[in-house]
């Protein structure tokens, strides 16, 4: 089957994957000369009776609950057409930091539905792809043929409608998915016209054993990185070095524009503070940062052999220069013994913290293959036969997740007990948020004059009302 890109976006209740959920999903297939194919995808999904969107997230995208509950699938439904019709075989989902946030959100959707959360994107020659790195490449070593924004202080900006404006592509209304996806196709048309060799190969970088052959433990080498997580002020570039073994089979990497020399002869907790300090301790003046973090081999990080630098003026661009590069390399490589204490405490680091609720325990484990023959017949019950189903799962998180899934998409499938289960989850889930949301809701008040926003906002108070458990003060 023929490879197609499918450029996608999601407007969302919040920012967490695992708390939040997606209130419009927006998406348009092309082939890989970015000619569409196809009408474009643009769905809203119902918000379920036990969330409480950010308020601010509303006011930037306008959907509002009611909305959703009156034009929207329920999560089963949805899961379904993004599983059957949206992320098909040889599929590359694209997006615009799709990859640390969009995909969070796809991943718990399908998590809660009782669809692998992983194989969407990578069975049957489907991948994924992240066009924020591609830009920010292209901005850092490639510039030419492209204007490049700046904010109102004068800081180099990567924002998809910022980027859009000034090189006049048409973006109708930012925050609406499917505009932004116009856009994204847009830019990832412009760099493909006036940078056609770079674009041609971050696309074959998305593939984890591509990224392996540059970045790898077994034959170290210097390789240009481009991250988020690097300074604004060299356009998120600078120069690595593969130092130790990470978790999952990833690699740690230094970031050779820093002299190694504060932080080599550190023991691991010396380090470790250092890594794990407050926002407060990185405001004082002498604080220095530890250069190090993880390079994700599945996340189609944006890498490239030095050698690129050498072409025109690249190492002038990044702002950096080889004999500094190599002096750092060999500070770094005379202790030997500061790279076993960076993996020991990336080893020893709690990526997620432990909940109890079984929506929030994707990663606790993987599904067997026993379990994904039970997640099938999940999917494939209707209401009168969840209303008796016993599916014996071995995977103790997914007894209570159908509780979840039942009362969401099927709720006359509840027994009485069932229900009350239900309802004590729903009102505790509810109360933890409360106080927050409702106190949002009487600042932005205090404040707005906006018509179209006071209007979103009563419907927020709305909202809050409509779902409030029946026994709350």
């Amino acid at each position: 089957m023929t490879e197609t890109f499918f450029f996608y976006d999601l407007e969302t209740s919040g920012l967490s994957g695992r708390e939040d959920r997606i209130m419009q999903f927006a998406g348009i297939r092309t082939d890989l000369e970015l000619k569409q194919i196809g009408e474009p995808v643009n769905e809203f999904i119902k918000l379920n009776d036990d969330t409480l969107p950010s308020p601010e997230a509303v006011m930037v995208t306008g959907i509002t609950p009611q909305q959703t509950q009156d034009e929207g699938y329920r999560e089963a439904e949805f899961s379904k057409k993004l599983a059957n019709e949206i992320f098909t075989p040889h599929t590359i989902a694209v997006g615009f930091n799709n990859i640390r946030f969009d995909d969070e959100f796809i991943r718990h959707l399908f998590w809660r539905n009782f669809y692998d959360s992983y194989e969407w994107s990578w069975k049957d020659g489907r991948s994924r792809w992240d066009m924020l790195d591609v830009v920010r490449m292209t901005r850092a070593l490639r510039p030419d043929g492209i204007k490049w924004p700046v904010d109102d202080k004068g800081v180099a900006t990567n924002r998809l409608e910022s980027i859009g404006k000034i090189n006049g592509i048409n973006h109708v209304k930012a925050h609406d998915a499917l505009s932004d996806v116009e856009a994204l196709i847009g830019i990832t048309k412009l760099i493909k016209q006036k940078q056609p060799q770079l674009f041609d190969y971050l696309f074959k970088m998305r593939d984890k054993n591509e990224v392996k052959k540059l970045v790898n433990l077994d034959k170290k080498q210097t390789f240009v990185y481009v991250s988020g997580r690097y300074d604004s002020e060299f356009n998120k570039a600078t120069v690595a070095f593969p130092l130790t073994a990470g978790k999952n089979g990833n690699v740690i990497v230094y970031d050779l524009r820093y002299d190694p020399t504060p932080f080599i002869k550190m023991n691991s907790k010396e380090l470790a503070k250092k890594m794990f300090a407050t926002w407060e301790e990185r405001q004082a003046d002498d604080f220095e940062k530890l250069p190090v973090k993880e390079l994700q081999y599945n996340r189609a990080p944006a890498v490239a052999p030095i050698s690129v630098l050498e072409q025109g003026d690249g190492w002038k661009k990044i702002s950096l220069e080889l004999s500094v590069i190599d002096k750092h390399k060999k500070i770094l490589l005379s202790v030997p013994g500061f790279a076993e204490n960076i993996r020991t405490i990336f080893e020893n680091r709690e990526e997620y913290k432990k909940s109890t609720d079984p929506e929030s325990q994707l990663y606790d484990g993987f599904v067997s293959d026993a379990d994904k023959m039970r997640l099938e017949a999940v999917r494939n019950a209707g209401e009168n036969d969840l209303a008796d189903f016993q599916p014996n799962f071995v995977d103790e998180r997914l007894n209570p997740l159908l509780l979840h899934y039942k009362a969401r998409n099927f709720p006359k499938s509840l027994s009485d007990d069932e229900a009350t289960q239900w309802e004590k989850w729903r009102a505790g889930r509810i109360a933890s948020k409360l106080p927050a949301y409702m106190n949002t809701l009487q600042k932005l008040s205090t404040s707005e004059t906006d018509e179209n926003k006071l209007f979103i906002l009563q419907e927020l108070h709305l909202w809050a009302e409509s779902i409030m458990p029946i026994d709350a003060d």
